[in-house]
């Protein structure tokens, strides 16, 4: 290992300018998530100085089938900045991605500050305001997204940015674990799935957030948005094309490629 954590992190702040990076192999371990996330909060901490405001995380890796190629047995996450929020019908400038996909998912914004030492789910429901459909755009600074887990922790997740529906939906009564979801591009159906697929419930990436955030003292706060998590496969996107997404009980969420 011949680089240190602010080298990877500052190679990684580069490639949003410069290109795509290689693997980070000369400093992290395909399975080293203490590092990954050490070279994650390097660059929280300087995008912070910069001006940008966190306003909620996501959660990522929650296929079963994506963490067992990945050789994990756990999701990861994010940091969502307010600048990466594209408004519902909006553009995303693909200037400024490299090479981006798309996928559905379940978003919650809180109405309350989730904290303390034992977070249950049943907590973290009463602690969501709203549920929205929610489309994340999702990029590697990794060329050709040949990724292990410590590449896209370090890579903030792998976050770019994200769509939220207008629909917004109390959670009661919401059949979140078998909706459907299709994801369209250009009319086209290019994703299918449902919430199960979603660590089995799209609120259970939420209570591992929150207990995982929790224990390392920065926990999910009032007015957190937290997108939960694929639904379904991730679809590739180029200038041109028109992002439509359907959730059932949610509702839709779009955008257009431009640039």
């Amino acid at each position: 290992m011949t680089a240190s954590y602010s080298d990877l992190a500052q190679r990684l702040r580069s490639a949003y300018a410069t290109g795509a990076v290689a693997p980070l192999r000369d400093a992290l371990a395909p399975a080293d998530a203490a590092g990954a996330y050490a070279v994650q909060a390097l660059n929280t901490a300087y995008w912070t100085a910069q001006g940008r405001r966190v306003v909620g995380r996501k959660v990522g890796l929650t296929a079963r089938a994506v963490q067992q190629q990945l050789g994990v047995d756990q999701p990861d996450f994010g940091v969502l900045f307010e600048d990466m929020a594209i408004a519902n019908g909006g553009v995303l400038p693909t200037a400024r991605v490299l090479q981006p996909k798309a996928e559905a998912e379940v978003a919650f914004v809180l109405s309350e500050d989730v904290t303390g030492p034992e977070i249950s789910r049943e907590g973290v429901e009463r602690a969501i305001a709203y549920a929205v459909a929610a489309i994340e755009i999702v990029d590697s600074r990794i060329a050709d997204w040949k990724i292990t887990f410590a590449d896209t922790v370090a890579d903030n997740g792998s976050a770019a940015f994200f769509v939220l529906g207008d629909d917004r939906k109390a959670i009661a009564g919401l059949d979140l674990r078998t909706c459907g979801m299709a994801l369209e591009v250009n009319g086209a159906v290019v994703s299918l799935g449902a919430g199960v697929a979603c660590l089995d419930h799209p609120l259970n990436a939420v209570t591992w957030l929150a207990r995982t955030l929790a224990a390392q003292g920065v926990p999910l706060r009032q007015g957190d948005v937290v997108l939960s998590g694929a639904l379904g496969p991730m679809a590739a996107l180029k200038s041109g094309d028109h992002v439509r997404a359907e959730i059932g009980g949610l509702g839709t969420v779009s955008f257009s490629c431009e640039g």
